[in-house]
């Protein structure tokens, strides 16, 4: 059977899902406007405010590949930070000094998205297994 640290129950695999594709389609539409980055005279307010909330996601996504126990959500939590990472240096140095950042930022998180069905899909076989209505339509004597 496959382990779980973080996302051990079905609800928790869903959340993490839809966050994974919203993401991605915040990273899809990022990928059409180009980044100047901060480090090149982007001194716009929002472009910090971004940077912190990069910061932050980072850190916790690696705080939860450290944290997670089989591969399936390692590998998960691992390709959301590298994304959010990528995002983060797309942010301070823009896509002239990292042109890939766009591209791994949403093949990273389009990754993500696999992944997480997966899981999901882990856990809604483990639910249909478990299920104790199902085993006993079984052995009724119908």
């Amino acid at each position: 059977m496959v382990q779980f640290g973080v996302l051990n129950n079905q609800k928790r695999a869903i959340i993490a899902l839809i966050h994974s594709i919203v993401f991605l389609g915040v990273a899809a539409h990022g990928f059409a406007s180009h980044k100047l980055g901060v480090v090149h005279g982007n001194v716009v307010p929002g472009e910090f405010v971004l940077i912190g909330i990069y910061v932050i996601v980072s850190s916790i996504l690696l705080w939860l590949v450290g944290i997670s126990r089989g591969l399936l959500e390692r590998a998960y939590f691992g390709l959301c930070a590298t994304s959010a990472t990528s995002g983060l240096v797309r942010t301070i140095l823009g896509d002239r000094v990292v042109p890939p950042a766009q591209y791994l930022r949403v093949l990273m998180l389009s990754s993500a998205v696999a992944i997480g069905f997966m899981i999901v899909r882990c856990h809604s076989r483990t639910a249909v297994a478990a299920d104790p209505a199902e085993l006993s339509t079984e052995t009724s004597p119908d």
